[in-house]
């Protein structure tokens, strides 16, 4: 069969194309997977945004200066050289922005298996790793489409609430979020709302994202951005998930001393990507990136593995509870629709409200 996927140009992310090749023979213990859908969301621009420096752009390859930006979604076994893995049976995991994708499953278990391709190998694990559905705790047939609209930016946000939890919330007594209407600030909201009940949320989010971001629930208090500097100054920490170095200087600017931890996540906001985790010194004190991969393998590590994925399972319940109704499914077929949905992605023009999913 034809494999299609989306070129996206690297260093003008606005410029996408599809492109159509045949595929090569199944190399043996392969497992060749038709992509049956998947999610287009803000954090699928940050996977663009900061791609070269943490090998994002690595997974798929594409011809420079393209690249195969990286989906969370679920494919079907179509073909399979591997005495494990059956024809017809369901995956969830990392899949690239297109029809088709051939791994090499490894560490293969009932309910999942890695992708052993070789130059998958340098990058952080828990991106290779995909998830047998028929044996799956975490998958629930009616919910896929909020699994992978908020799945994998959820475990994000509850890394980032466990990893402040642990650090006292370095002093402070309230959480600052930029972007506050994206899924993972979502996440980090709801998570730090049940486990660190005394940590007061603050929502900044653009003044057309208010009304939604407030609606959500989540938050104890939401402020637009022109709306900063009329903030109390209080000892707080600050997440950053947009990525602009303009407003997260602002918010080091107002805060100064007040601010006791500067916490760099995402890059929605795609036109300051050159100055994401970078720029002039801040005010206060220097902005610290989170990489959740690593802190996912340290919280499996220090929770056992059985015990870090009730944890996790048990907030995700939780947090689809607080979130139901807040986002309309939107599906939409074809890989044409894909390169669309990610042209209006790139430019901040997709309602918060919609969460899209494409059927290619």
């Amino acid at each position: 069969m034809t494999t299609t996927r989306i070129h996206v140009r690297k260093d003008a992310l606005e410029r996408a194309e599809l492109v159509h090749v045949e595929p090569m023979d199944l190399a043996d213990g392969a497992v060749r997977l038709a992509i049956e859908s998947f999610s287009v969301t803000a954090n699928n621009v940050t996977y663009a945004v900061v791609g070269d420096g943490f090998k994002y752009w690595d997974f798929f390859p594409a011809p420079d200066p393209y690249g195969i930006v990286p989906m969370w979604g679920h494919a079907r076994v179509v073909e399979s050289n591997h005495p494990d893995i059956a024809v017809g049976e369901r995956v969830y995991g990392y899949l690239p922005m297109g029809s088709s994708l051939d791994v090499v499953p490894g560490k293969v278990s009932a309910s999942g298996f890695t992708d052993m391709s070789e130059h998958r190998q340098p990058m952080s694990p828990v991106y290779n790793q995909y998830s047998r559905l028929a044996d799956d705790p975490e998958h629930d047939p009616a919910r896929e489409a909020e699994r992978m609209i908020f799945g994998p930016l959820f475990r994000t946000g509850f890394l980032i609430a466990d990893f402040m939890k642990r650090e006292n919330w370095f002093g402070a007594g309230q959480v600052l979020l930029t972007s506050a209407s994206s899924k993972t600030a979502m996440a980090l909201a709801s998570v730090a709302k049940a486990n660190s009940p005394a940590i007061r949320r603050v929502g900044l989010t653009s003044k057309g994202n208010v009304d939604f971001v407030r609606a959500t629930g989540l938050y104890d208090d939401v402020v637009a951005y022109d709306e900063l500097e009329q903030m109390e100054k209080r000892a707080s920490v600050v997440v950053d998930f947009a990525g602009n170095a303009s407003l997260l200087g602002r918010v080091h600017d107002h805060f100064s001393d007040a601010l006791e931890y500067s916490c760099l996540v995402g890059a929605t906001h795609k036109e300051a990507r050159s100055t994401f985790g970078g720029g002039e010194a801040m005010t206060g004190p220097k902005p610290q990136l989170f990489f959740a991969p690593d802190h996912m393998i340290a919280f499996a590590r220090d929770h056992g593995r059985e015990e870090a994925s009730r944890l996790v399972a048990e907030a995700w319940r939780t947090f689809l509870g607080e979130v139901a109704g807040t986002v309309e499914i939107d599906r939409r077929e074809g890989l044409s629709a894909a390169r669309e949905v990610w042209l209006e992605m790139v430019a901040g023009k997709v309602d918060p409200a919609r969460g899209i999913v494409i059927e290619p």
